[in-house]
């Protein structure tokens, strides 16, 4: 299975990004009614990724809302959440994660399912980079500076997860 989807992502990356952008938000529209009538348990990520100024990387994707948000994804099966963060970092943004730190699960609702986020935090030095399919922006920002759009509770959780990230005993070498 995992080899199929790997195979149809290197299709679509052929396809022109506007094209590729209008298939993410058909298969996200099909997504959304799935979870309405099956109401799954799913387990995501969240990936706060601070870069050397303490400002949090956001992105915003080409399908759903056009909110701000952080980077992140569902966990592959059987996939830790740590490194179910530095995969999904890389994947929509070219970052790569150091120093990572599983703060939090939180469950939220998502259209019907519950979905089960871990929230990781580390640091990254790397500039992002967006190819226009899945993540259309990206961009640092410090922490009250925020961007707009973006879900209402968020701007506080951002700061009580940057703060706990920078409470948390940092090891002395990189991971």
């Amino acid at each position: 299975m995992l080899l199929l989807s790997a195979m149809i992502e290197r299709g679509l990356h052929l396809l022109p990004p506007p094209v590729h952008r209008r298939l993410y938000r058909l298969a996200h529209w099909g997504r959304k009614q799935v979870w309405r009538v099956w109401r799954p348990s799913l387990d995501g990520v969240r990936v706060l990724a601070l870069d050397g100024e303490r400002r949090v990387l956001l992105v915003r994707h080409s399908y759903g809302s056009d909110k701000w948000m952080p980077p992140g994804g569902g966990l592959n099966r059987g996939e830790e959440p740590i490194s179910a963060a530095r995969r999904e970092l890389l994947e929509e943004t070219g970052c790569r994660l150091f120093e990572p730190r599983l703060l939090t699960v939180a469950t939220e609702d998502l259209v019907g399912a519950s979905n089960h986020v871990h929230v990781v935090a580390g640091r990254t030095e790397n500039q992002p980079r967006v190819d226009g399919r899945e993540i259309v922006e990206a961009r640092f920002f410090a922490l009250d500076a925020l961007p707009e759009p973006m879900p209402a509770r968020l701007p506080a959780e951002l700061r009580q997860w940057v703060a706990d990230y920078d409470g948390a005993s940092v090891p002395s070498s990189r991971t």
